[in-house]
């Protein structure tokens, strides 16, 4: 039995030193594309080509490598040696570990450099005056609605949106030791521990909590205190070197954060994209049943409208308007034209690949 399994072993070192040697071949291979594009000035990321290479990889695997995780090791793979060609920096609402930096992880892979800022009007200032190349803010989440400061940052600073991703909120309980019988205190924001108050009554009734700033702060405090547990996502517990006591400890399940990307332009067609925009109306009646009857006479799917008060004029709004669709498309681009013609205020924020649903994290 000891030498079989030895052989097994065997076979599997000479598999990974295989795999290796074709990463390395991969990312030179990579290299050399970057070169090609920057000799044609042609963008970096094709967004089209990626969802090719996805699709052909699950219909090559048949389902005999689990679906999520194939997609999850091939994107790590892909940002990789595409953030090789030109190192990429990413701004996010920080500290490190919360929520928001997750999403850029899952967005950009583990090779981008990510820097954290305190306020998501710090994250439009970045890329507004070139600081970072990207950045990543929460726009929207499914049980507490829009995110109010996001979409006003919008009004007030010249970014395109380059791209989604959406994060399952789930909250686990960590600490040092990973035994429930340590902790003493849990630790973590507020509307984390709301979010999780029933399963905190029924496990540790009689244990107090702290409020704390953020998630991430809750796990820094716990890395260095063994009798505090917080309630933190799993990235926190890799970059605070924590144990799991507890996972997806919130009382509903469902919670669902979309984060948008920022940058300068938009990316090309996807085949699967999302078109955003940034209306006013002028002051009539009838004014929002006539650019609701144009998006209908173009055959385009609304996915969202949310308004937002002007600063400084009384009762007027804004209108953040999601559709499904590329610019690049005739129907969209049509429908851009009759919208700018009757609109008090017209700007696209960008068009860019549609995520998936989110993923458990």
């Amino acid at each position: 039995m000891n030498a079989d399994i030895s052989q097994v072993r065997r076979r599997i070192d000479q598999i990974d030193s295989n795999i290796l040697a074709l990463l390395k071949e991969r990312l030179q291979s990579a290299l050399e594309i970057g070169h090609l594009k920057s000799f044609e000035q042609r963008a970096k990321w094709d967004p089209a080509r990626e969802r090719e290479i996805y699709e052909r990889l699950r219909e090559e695997n048949g389902g005999a490598f689990p679906d999520d995780a194939l997609h999850s090791i091939f994107h790590e793979i892909i940002t990789t040696c595409r953030l090789s060609q030109k190192p990429v920096e990413v701004a996010y609402l920080g500290p490190e570990a919360t929520f928001t930096h997750l999403a850029g992880v899952k967005y950009f892979g583990h090779s981008a450099i990510y820097r954290p800022v305190e306020t998501i009007d710090d994250v439009f200032v970045d890329i507004e005056k070139g600081r970072c190349q990207y950045g990543i803010v929460p726009v929207e989440n499914s049980i507490e609605g829009a995110v109010v400061f996001t979409l006003d940052s919008f009004m007030k600073y010249r970014v395109r949106i380059c791209g989604e991703v959406k994060i399952d909120i789930s909250h686990n309980l960590v600490c040092r030791s990973g035994d429930i019988a340590d902790v003493q205190t849990v630790a973590s924001h507020p509307q984390a521990l709301a979010q999780c108050r029933e399963w905190l009554r029924k496990h540790l009734p009689n244990v107090p909590t702290l409020a704390m700033s953020s998630t991430s702060a809750a796990a820094h405090m716990a890395s260095t205190n063994p009798n505090i547990g917080a309630i933190a996502s799993s990235l926190a517990i890799k970059t605070h070197d924590l144990q799991m006591v507890a996972k997806g400890i919130e009382d509903y399940r469902g919670n669902t954060t979309r984060f948008l990307v920022i940058g300068k332009e938009s990316p090309a067609a996807s085949g699967d994209d999302r078109t955003s925009l940034l209306i006013g109306l002028p002051d009539r009646p009838g004014a929002l049943n006539e650019i609701l009857t144009i998006l209908s006479r173009h055959d385009i799917n609304l996915a969202k409208i949310e308004s937002r008060p002007i600063k400084g004029r009384l009762w007027h709004y804004l209108f953040f308007i999601d559709m499904i669709g590329h610019i690049s498309e005739p129907n969209i681009a049509q429908a851009m034209e009759a919208l700018r013609a009757n609109c008090s205020y017209f700007e696209c924020l960008g068009s860019y690949p549609r995520c998936d649903s989110g993923d458990e994290t």
